[in-house]
């Protein structure tokens, strides 16, 4: 493999927005249906849950005949105007009144399948904040201080799921039983990486990750039981349902891989590192810079990564894993490489948002640390403050795409000069 030339800034989005292209919910629908035609006998249902439901549920409309319902449960900065569907708008990622609106809707709209009908849900990352449906004796409330406290704790997505799972009348196969007796297929857009349909949007129509046991067991070891709202506690100690979960057909039709091997395919020069680029932020950043201060000079390199880190909260800041992934490599290779060497990073969230921010993460430079330091910005208060979004906005390295329609976890790329 020849030595890959050095790549601008410009260069570099360009080849995330080939990774996110490869991804995109409607082209993967279409292929998935014309692969798999539905058979139906009575009543079509057609639900999408998650930040690419919009995209999904129009290519599904324009290969279906017209469902009898057709409603889309989606993000605010995706949501859209879709003749034949109806749209619902929630938040992401702490889930919001209009998510509890649009489960309870959900609900009605599957309580109404019969044994003659078929359910099509189009399920992508997200779904898990944007539908909560608390079960019995839970509040919304109780949920946010849920995800809340999941989500400073650092957990990774599957331990999340895990628990969210039994909270809600839809996740870890919920669905399947308010759809009961009707037939139920989901085309699934991948966010987690190995891809564990139990994972992605909590998995509305698989079996739970694990048993509630296991789950109360795990948040006991990691001191948050005591943590959680009473209610949640609660709800966490019944007794499994009895009842078999009904069967249903689910299909893999996109994956954060898929992205990757589109981007090497765009340019060849191009490694794929990891494509499980996972844990502590910090770990993942210094696992990236090893990468770099490896090749020796005279080589260059041009590295893609994909994944999902968890960062441990400690501050008040503003951010999300992309932003303080950039972040920590610029630090990273700011020290570990000789300062006439140039470099160029990118870690970016496919769905084009990077935590409650309006980045979808950054793109930093060898200049990045000192121009954060000329506009008078302290790097290590904001590193602990998780303050990402201020730092890079400091240096002008935010990644700002806007919505993407699709969401397939992270992808990175490092571009080291020979």
């Amino acid at each position: 493999m020849e030595t890959p030339m050095p790549m601008e800034r410009a260069e570099i989005i360009a080849l995330f927005q080939v990774g996110v292209r490869a991804a995109d919910p409607g082209a993967a629908v279409e292929r998935a249906l014309a692969a798999h035609p539905l058979s139906t006998g009575g009543r079509l249902v057609v639900l999408a849950l998650g930040k690419a439901g919009l995209s999904m549920m129009r290519a599904a409309l324009a290969v279906l005949s017209p469902p009898a319902q057709a409603l889309v449960v989606t993000n605010h900065e995706n949501a859209g105007d879709l003749p034949g569907a109806r749209v619902l708008a929630a938040g992401h990622p702490v889930p919001d009144e209009n998510g509890l609106r649009a489960g309870q809707q959900v609900l009605q709209m599957l309580a109404q399948a019969g044994a003659n009908d078929t359910v099509l849900v189009l399920v992508s990352g997200g779904g898990s904040a944007l539908l909560p449906a608390p079960v019995p004796g839970l509040t919304l409330a109780d949920k946010a201080a849920v995800n809340e406290l999941l989500l400073g704790a650092g957990l990774d997505i599957t331990e999340m799921n895990a628990v969210r799972q039994h909270l809600s009348a839809l996740k870890g196969g919920g669905l399947l039983r308010a759809a009961a007796p009707a037939r139920v297929t989901a085309l699934i857009l991948s966010d987690v990486i190995g891809d564990d349909l139990r994972v992605i949007a909590s998995g509305p129509t698989v079996a739970p990750i694990r048993p509630r046991a296991q789950v109360v067991a795990g948040l006991k070891e990691r001191g948050l039981w005591a943590r959680l709202p009473a209610a949640a506690r609660a709800a966490l100690e019944r007794p499994e349902a009895e009842e078999p979960l009904p069967a249903a057909t689910n299909r893999l039709i996109g994956s954060n891989r898929m992205s990757l091997d589109a981007m090497a395919g765009a340019a060849p020069e191009a490694r794929i590192l990891s494509d499980a680029l996972t844990g502590d932020v910090a770990e993942a950043a210094q696992a990236i810079c090893d990468a770099a201060a490896s090749t020796p000079r005279g080589t260059g390199l041009l590295a893609l990564f994909g994944g999902e880190t968890t960062v441990h909260l400690h501050g008040t800041g503003q951010g999300g894993r992309n932003q303080e992934l950039a972040l920590r490599v610029a630090q990273g290779l700011s020290a570990a490489l000789p300062p006439d060497r140039g470099w160029r990073f990118l870690s970016g969230g496919t769905d084009g948002r990077d935590g409650p921010t309006d980045a979808a993460g950054g793109v930093t430079d060898p200049h990045t640390i000192n121009r954060i330091t000329a506009a008078g910005g302290d790097l290590q208060a904001l590193l602990a403050n998780n303050d990402s979004y201020h730092a890079l906005g400091l240096s002008g390295d935010l990644l700002r795409i806007g919505a993407t329609g699709t969401n397939v976890a992270d992808l990175q790329v490092l571009s080291l000069d020979p």
